[in-house]
């Protein structure tokens, strides 16, 4: 075999251990810029983990049954990084974006959800950070329009 062969073997297998692990107490999961403190936050895992937790079942338009979820509320997340505005615009990996109303994350207790099912999301499986409604328990929250807000494997949020 070639020695390109091998160094794209290489990088192959390293890319998928890396997205396949969950994130390490520092790794930034999260990173806010707009009307937030200082005009940029990066959240790490260990900060995550200094928040309340909550957890929630709800089905979703792309999993199977009722998954249970468990992260930390947006509205936490927002007030954590000092946000001041009325709406944020989520940017996933996979360069997805959507502007959503801050008024969702306190209106609907929205998470910020690092586990489905207690096991940790990685970039592989819509980690490290999925915006989760709480859908089964609001009728509303079952229209198009919010199923647009739920981001899978988001990674900023630009407050406006």
């Amino acid at each position: 075999m070639s020695l390109r062969y091998h160094i794209f073997q290489t990088a192959l297998m390293t890319a998928l251990v890396f997205m396949a692990v969950p994130a390490a107490a520092e790794d930034v999961l999260l990173t806010l810029t707009g009307a937030v403190t200082d005009g940029r936050v990066e959240m790490t895992r260990a900060d995550f983990d200094t928040m309340d937790w909550h957890e929630f079942s709800t089905s979703t338009s792309v999993t199977d049954g009722r998954p249970e979820f468990r992260g930390v509320l947006m509205r936490d997340v927002l007030a954590h990084a000092g946000a001041e505005g009325s709406s944020v615009r989520a940017t996933a990996l996979n360069d997805y974006v959507v502007d959503i109303p801050v008024e969702d994350f306190h209106r609907f207790d929205v998470l910020a959800a690092l586990y489905m099912d207690d096991v940790p999301l990685t970039p592989r499986d819509k980690g490290p950070v999925w915006i989760v409604y709480p859908r089964d328990n609001h009728g509303v929250l079952a229209d198009i329009r919010y199923d647009m807000r739920w981001v899978w494997q988001l990674v900023a949020l630009h407050v406006q």
